[in-house]
């Protein structure tokens, strides 16, 4: 069922050049939602992204920029602003992974993940939520990770940056639940998405062992829920931390 309350809205999706930032995209276009589309560095990829959006009707507009840098993302958010009239929906979604054994780790790694998959999310919010506080309205849904629940060997400090998501969320859900702003978190867990095509099919296979729905998950079910979330449907849902791993944990 089309979430008609979502037709006109601004969203606002950061690292939507593939994968599930891609979908998210996909699935707000298909409600009516106006999409403004984050990238760094892949221009082919953010131009694929708006080609299949305008594929369905939709309407979007991408913008290049680096999320670490505060200074930046101010102007982004100036500029969608200007752009489009106003922001409804954030979903910080951008982000790195990197395996390893944290003992071979180093400061640069560190500031690398860190600013990557934290920094952003702080920097996006930061600039974005006077204009929501002034209008008493909005939706900020940051995409996690299981490892942010739970963590994962080999991915420390990807699992600290999005566990620290996960405590962001929590807290500010509450700071802002009173001018109307909602704030959620996605947990995904092993989707299959580019991030995760350097697994063999052996790989594969022994990771599917482990999910009692025996498969990985689509983007487009990240996607769905992210649509639900920014909707009316979900408008008693704040602070939370919504899993969506096939039974994985």
């Amino acid at each position: 069922m089309i979430n008609s309350d979502l037709k006109g809205k601004v969203v606002l999706i950061t690292g939507a050049s593939r994968g599930i930032g891609r979908q998210i995209a996909i699935e707000m276009s298909k409600v009516g939602a106006s999409v403004a589309i984050n990238y760094m560095e892949d221009e082919i990829g953010i131009d694929k992204t708006l080609e299949l959006i305008r594929e369905i009707g939709g309407y979007g507009k991408k913008y290049r920029c680096d999320l670490r840098d505060f200074l930046k993302v101010k102007q982004m958010i100036k500029s969608i602003i200007s752009d489009f009239g106003q922001i409804d929906v954030l979903i910080n979604n951008a982000g790195v992974s990197k395996i390893g054994l944290f003992v071979d780790s180093n400061e640069e790694e560190y500031n690398y993940i860190m600013d990557s998959n934290f920094k952003s999310v702080y920097n996006c919010t930061n600039a974005v939520i006077s204009h929501m506080i002034s209008r008493k309205c909005g939706s900020i849904i940051n995409i996690s990770s299981i490892w942010g629940n739970v963590g994962a060997s080999c991915e420390t400090l990807y699992s600290a940056s999005k566990g620290a998501i996960n405590a962001f969320t929590m807290a500010l859900g509450k700071e802002l639940a009173t001018a109307n702003i909602r704030v959620n978190a996605i947990a995904p867990g092993v989707i299959d998405t580019d991030m995760n095509k350097s697994f063999s099919h052996e790989e594969i296979d022994s990771i599917k062992e482990d999910i009692p729905m025996d498969r990985l998950g689509k983007p487009k079910e990240i996607g769905e829920l992210a649509v639900f979330l920014a909707s009316n449907s979900s408008s008693y849902i704040t602070s939370q931390i919504i899993t969506i791993d096939g039974g994985f944990l």
